[in-house]
């Protein structure tokens, strides 16, 4: 337990405060451990400006090379500028104004040995798993901010005075937060010098702090402000989550990690209006937010004590520092030390910034299952807005019952997610074994979800009459799991597998393209439902499922052969 909670933010603030006398690194228990990790044969190799970090990000994101190509490229170093010389010293070579070499010692810190501790792929099937459900948790508790909400609406129109629109902003403006907050703390993550444990733990803490405002708002206007900033400051995980499951498991058992993340997120959305449904009927839209705000203070207090760093550039980082400190050899230094001397960090950060909107619009693979997402993303929005008119108005269910009509969503989810981690298993990983593998052998499940998606819209709008028993559109509405996981699940691993070198940006690009639509689609969700009706409003939203239902199919068959096109992704 002591290697577990060393590098936790516990563990730091007792280092900090003891001195560094508790919760020692094994270097710092043996003062020669140094010369194990400081390998002779090791060639640490740098590389141009605004290409350092593109490697870093592809090194966090190894499952999905290996996937991709066997593990045997997507790392390709550019003309080494380091190499080894006899004693084992790397020589990095610098060029002066002359254009000739300056050779300069540098000894290259890395694991102890295959087997190393602190390296998070040799952490234990349960160290393994307590991380991976702490991630889980946080995917799970930014989707439920935003559908908690909503049940507490009505009372906001009441208590400020606003329309419908208005109110629901708050349910927009949290979507757009945590889309936009990736884009600034994802590629953070990827910096050693931060790391992904901090980013998680201190977002959430501004997070907590936030909802004290928000909950004592006392005009409209400070409430929508303060949605929108708490949506900022949950995001993160959501381009993140993915690369620390991927620091932590071999590529062979990434997919299904990866998978169990998404569906905590599925969950969150449905969940919401069940717990603040009650609440919100008994205490109004404040008590809302202050369920939001226990479930994260007790969330940040789990993270506090128990989630370590699994960033291995971030922990190789302060494995150099410490160990120049114990030995005064300013020579050791980590991989990611001599990628960042040759990077220019604000010009790297507005490429790294600007790269997932290039990347959206430039790439036709990640346009098409961008806008694919936004669509499943959006219609899940505006379609939970029809839920109060179809089981409130036309079956007179109260606030609280209304809620409980969302685990006919999450019961579809029971059925599905087990059925989708064992073609996973039973399929998928033993093609694992046979590179080099070709990323759309993710995508036949998407087959099954863009099918569903438009029975299910069609069912549950024709059947939401009150001469029908709710429990027929109740059914019908579980279905839309089914397409929540065939479907989003496979495209964003597929985007992974596609650019193994860009996926974070990828990521944090997708997650803006879905949060543009949650942002708009909500909006107008009961507008539409109560002018065209529930039948036709969802027949709308179907005929517009049923217009994408040939991407996924386009991407099996072509998706290949627009990859070659490609000079951002992988050509297998």
């Amino acid at each position: 337990m002591n290697n577990h909670f060393r590098d936790t933010v516990f563990g730091q603030v007792v280092r900090l405060f003891s001195r560094n006398r508790h919760f020692r690194f094994p270097d710092e228990l043996d003062p020669t451990l140094w010369k194990q990790c400081v390998h002779g044969n090791s060639a640490a190799s740098s590389s141009t400006v605004g290409e350092s970090y593109d490697r870093a990000e592809s090194r966090d994101q190894t499952a999905a090379v290996n996937v991709s190509d066997g593990g045997e490229k997507g790392l390709k170093p550019e003309a080494p500028t380091a190499r080894t010389n006899g004693s084992g010293d790397v020589q990095t070579l610098d060029q002066g104004d002359s254009g000739h070499e300056k050779p300069t010692g540098v000894r290259l810190v890395d694991w102890y040995g295959p087997n190393d501790q602190e390296n998070p792929q040799n952490w234990s099937a349960g160290r393994k798993l307590l991380v991976t459900f702490q991630i889980c948790v946080l995917n799970f508790g930014i989707y439920i901010g935003s559908s908690i909400y909503t049940p507490g609406e009505l009372s906001i129109i009441k208590e400020f005075g606003v329309s419908e629109v208005v109110a629901t902003l708050g349910l927009s403006l949290f979507v757009l937060g945590y889309g936009l907050g990736p884009m600034l703390f994802s590629p953070m993550s990827e910096m050693p010098t931060i790391g992904r444990s901090r980013i998680y733990f201190w977002t959430l803490f501004t997070f907590v702090l936030l909802q004290l405002p928000t909950g004592y708002a006392v005009n409209i206007a400070m409430l929508l402000v303060f949605r929108f900033l708490t949506g900022f400051f949950r995001g993160p995980v959501l381009a993140t989550g993915g690369a620390t499951i991927i620091d932590m498991y071999p590529p062979i058992e990434v997919p299904q990690w990866i998978s169990i993340f998404g569906a905590c997120g599925v969950l969150g959305p449905v969940l919401g209006p069940l717990v603040g449904g009650f609440a919100a009927q008994a205490k109004g839209w404040r008590w809302t937010i202050w369920e939001l705000a226990w479930l994260g203070a007790g969330v940040l207090m789990v993270l506090f004590f128990l989630l370590p760093e699994t960033s291995s550039e971030n922990i190789l980082y302060w494995r150099a520092q410490r160990m120049r400190k114990a030995t005064g050899d300013l020579t050791l230094k980590s991989q990611s030390e001599i990628d960042a001397e040759k990077v220019d960090a604000a010009k790297d950060s507005l490429i790294m910034l600007g790269r997932a909107f290039t990347l959206t619009f430039s790439e036709p693979v990640i346009f098409f299952v961008d806008l694919y997402s936004a669509l499943l993303y959006g219609v899940l929005y505006i379609w939970f807005g029809s839920f109060p008119l179809v089981f409130g108005d036309i079956y007179g269910f109260n606030i609280g019952q209304q809620g409980l009509v969302f685990l006919g969503i999450f019961v579809g989810g029971l059925i599905t997610v087990p059925c989708y981690l064992f073609w996973i298993r039973r399929y998928l990983v033993p093609q694992f074994s046979k590179p080099p593998i070709q990323p759309e052998i993710i995508l036949p499940p998407t087959f099954f979800g863009a099918f569903a998606l438009p029975i299910c819209l069609f069912w549950y709008g024709w059947t939401s009459r009150a001469d029908i028993h709710w429990i027929v559109p109740l059914i019908g509405s579980g279905s839309f799991t089914i397409s929540i996981i065939t479907l989003f699940m496979p495209v964003l691993t597929y985007l992974g597998m596609a650019y193994p070198q860009y996926p974070a940006s990828v990521l944090a690009g997708n997650a803006l393209f879905r949060a543009s639509c949650g942002v708009v689609f909500p909006l107008f969700a009961r507008a539409l439902f109560r002018n065209l009706g529930i039948g036709p409003g969802n027949s709308l939203l179907g005929g517009l499922a049923i217009l994408f239902i040939p991407i996924p199919f386009i991407l099996f068959y072509y998706g290949g052969q627009i990859r070659h096109r490609s000079k951002n992704a992988t050509h297998v």
